[in-house]
């Protein structure tokens, strides 16, 4: 009863914040002294508490350092005119009748590219939905596109914070879980894909994108060379070097394309790698600003809090009773399919995405005991679920940057595919090897 009680207090705590407009920051830090409280109840001494949470951390600590380093790269990847070279010479291709398809597409390059969903929402996200409202094309339907195609790389890239999580948390090698996760979504991609051309061939739209393009060649030289940074994270992904080494590498790249081809000062790069990218023109500073790494400080809070809540709850056994719960229903529902249940409640629960997939982890630990397994799981159920629920900050922050409406939740099709279709895959399997066994069962009777 205590444990029940325990978790309602840190919910609605949760929705107070939500309520009232609050970072969920403060809900977080909330529910850690409500944690800490309940482990000196169950006679853990303050000292035992502390190194629980301390002992949570540590699973997360390498990422913590990609957070910095992610925050850098986005921000000259900016000033450097590597997002900028590459929208400007995608938007020549969106012709107004595919242009819904065209948003999914481009934010999920621009998200596989940098791993942030966030910040390809204010960046590719905003470009996209002004074209399209130039075009007269449904906010309804690019918002969603928008949406689907900013969790597309959250999901799948080496850059990605959620991913090295995962990785992290189940500890598996990141590239050999991008491999999976990309032979999971070819099915969901490519549905999705058929789907926004559908859609988007039904819309009446006019005018053209040239504005976007007019802006970018005003304030930045657009020279091939800018893409050089973007490349060698393709190129050292693909040679699997570690995520860190490549990102500090695509940094040095981004620092010479900054100084030699945009003519930036050196001082005033390290102050963009601090604060971000901030241009003064306010036209451009609406579609480009960002990044830095001060813009990662919330993010770091919200998983060092998150990762001390998981400490606290192997310490003090908080869950091992839903755990149970959880395996009993696994040999019904599947692994997958009990995943994916628990990673909808932690999701409505825990309202952002970082503490979804801690949770869905622990919970589901004894569900799924491959880790390679439980990875792939997670991505394809935590990760994209969290932005599929309205109250959660995973989804509105990234309709809020576009400013669309909520119901874009709806059109976000490569979200729901990608749960969907590996659910079906999972009761298919777990059928067929039903079938099977029954069959060896019988017995050979000679004629």
């Amino acid at each position: 009863m205590m444990e029940i009680t325990v978790l309602v207090i840190f919910v609605l705590a949760l929705f107070l914040c939500i309520g009232l407009d609050l970072s969920i920051v403060y809900a977080l830090l909330f529910g850690f002294w409500v944690f800490f409280a309940y482990g000196i109840y169950k006679k853990h001494t303050v000292r035992e508490m502390f190194t629980l949470a301390f002992s949570g951390i540590k699973t997360v600590k390498n990422i913590l350092i990609t957070f910095v380093l992610i925050g850098i790269l986005t921000a000259l990847w900016r000033a450097g005119g590597t997002i900028p070279y590459i929208v400007f010479h995608s938007t020549k291709i969106c012709a107004p009748q595919i242009m819904v398809l065209i948003t999914f597409l481009l934010c999920c390059m621009i998200s596989f590219l940098t791993g942030t969903a966030m910040g390809t929402a204010a960046t590719m996200g905003v470009i996209c939905v002004a074209m399209a409202q130039s075009m007269g094309v449904p906010l309804f339907f690019t918002g969603g596109a928008v949406l689907a195609g900013s969790y597309f790389g959250d999901r799948c890239s080496a850059m990605s914070t959620s991913a090295l999580l995962v990785s992290s948390l189940t500890k598996t090698e990141i590239y050999r879980n991008l491999i999976n996760m990309v032979k999971t979504a070819a099915v969901p991609f490519a549905a999705a894909c058929i789907l926004y051309t559908i859609v988007g061939s039904g819309i009446e739209v006019h005018g053209d994108n040239s504005g976007i393009q007019q802006i970018f060649e005003k304030y930045f030289v657009l020279h091939p060379a800018a893409v050089i940074p973007a490349v060698v994270i393709l190129l050292l992904s693909v040679l699997r070097v570690n995520v860190r080494i490549a990102m500090s590498i695509s940094v040095l790249c981004s620092v010479a394309v900054c100084v030699l081809i945009q003519k930036i000062a050196p001082a005033e790069l390290v102050r963009m790698a601090l604060y971000g990218y901030q241009p003064q023109p306010s036209e451009l500073a609406e579609i480009m600003s960002g990044g830095g790494v001060l813009s990662m400080i919330k993010v770091v809070l919200i998983v060092c809090i998150s990762s001390c809540y998981a400490g606290m709850f192997n310490g003090t056994g908080l869950l091992d009773g839903i755990k149970s719960k959880l395996e009993q229903i696994s040999q019904k529902a599947t692994p997958f399919g009990t995943i994916l249940l628990t990673s909808i409640i932690t999701g409505m629960i825990s309202c952002n995405q970082t503490l979804t997939i801690m949770l869905t982890h622990q919970l589901c630990a004894d569900v799924e005991k491959d880790p390679e397994k439980m990875a792939v799981n997670l991505e394809n159920t935590a990760v994209v679920i969290a932005p599929l629920i309205p109250w959660s900050i995973a989804g509105a922050v990234v309709l809020a940057a576009v400013e669309a409406p909520m119901a874009c939740i709806l059109t976000a099709w490569y979200l729901y595919f990608i749960p969907l279709w590996n659910l079906g895959t999972a009761v298919w399997k777990k059928n067929r090897d039903r079938k099977d066994s029954s069959v060896k069962k019988i017995p050979y009777i000679p004629k």
